[in-house]
């Protein structure tokens, strides 16, 4: 009679916790910038979910086809009411894709959209003639996550960045000055090496600093390339 009792009991609580009042009629979006706030909804799947069965990590999977979401946090208010907050990716750079389309892409060199002409954030490019377009391979990650780390110092003054078949990474300023960064690595020490150079050195249209070695620079002419 114990089992059964509380068999009974599972029974109707179950039955309680998805009956219509308990059903997810509210859902609040936060953090939405660039994608649609009907389309996340809809993708969402929320709107008459029981409250007891929405799982955060469902709602984050559906909105992962979504190329502005990085991130998704979930909160359930009970009777009815889910909270969904975004966080978007974060442009750090420009490219062209295969249709020669600009494109924003984010620190780990997620293609996120069509991006105006005018966009003032450098742009990418690979140096490989066979794969102009983005993203280049894997090489043009190099190129990404040296965009995300340029320093207020000088972010301004890059134009484009530059990345071959190697993962070798250049900076093309607006002077135009080359910075030769190689791979991005002690890329501290590098940019400290160029913000130095750019405050402190007579460059003129064309020259090439090479960082590489940051306790080496080695500036020659414009590069025949």
């Amino acid at each position: 009679m114990v089992i059964l009792g509380l068999v009974t009991l599972m029974v109707g609580t179950d039955w309680a916790l998805h009956t219509s009042f308990l059903r997810v009629r509210h859902v609040v979006v936060t953090g939405l910038r660039h994608e649609s706030r009907s389309a996340v909804l809809a993708a969402s799947g929320l709107i008459g979910t029981a409250l007891i069965d929405v799982n955060g990590a469902t709602v984050a999977s559906r909105l992962s086809v979504f190329p502005w979401i990085d991130a998704v946090t979930v909160t359930k208010h009970w009777p009815n009411t889910v909270d969904v907050r975004v966080l978007e990716r974060r442009p750090v750079a420009v490219a062209f894709d295969g249709n020669h389309t600009l494109q924003f892409v984010d620190a780990s060199g997620h293609d996120l959209g069509p991006a105006p002409l005018s966009t003032n954030l450098p742009t990418l490019q690979y140096v490989d003639p066979r794969s102009r377009s983005w993203p280049f391979t894997h090489a043009g990650f190099n190129a990404a996550l040296v965009a995300s780390r340029l320093p207020a110092a000088f972010a301004a003054q890059v134009s484009v960045i530059t990345v071959d078949g190697h993962g070798s990474v250049s900076l093309k300023m607006t002077t135009p000055v080359t910075f030769i960064l190689g791979t991005p690595t002690d890329l501290t020490d590098k940019f400290v090496s160029v913000a130095s150079v750019i405050a402190h050195s007579q460059l003129r249209p064309g020259d090439v600093v090479d960082v590489r070695s940051p306790g080496e620079l080695a500036v020659t002419g414009p590069s025949s390339g």
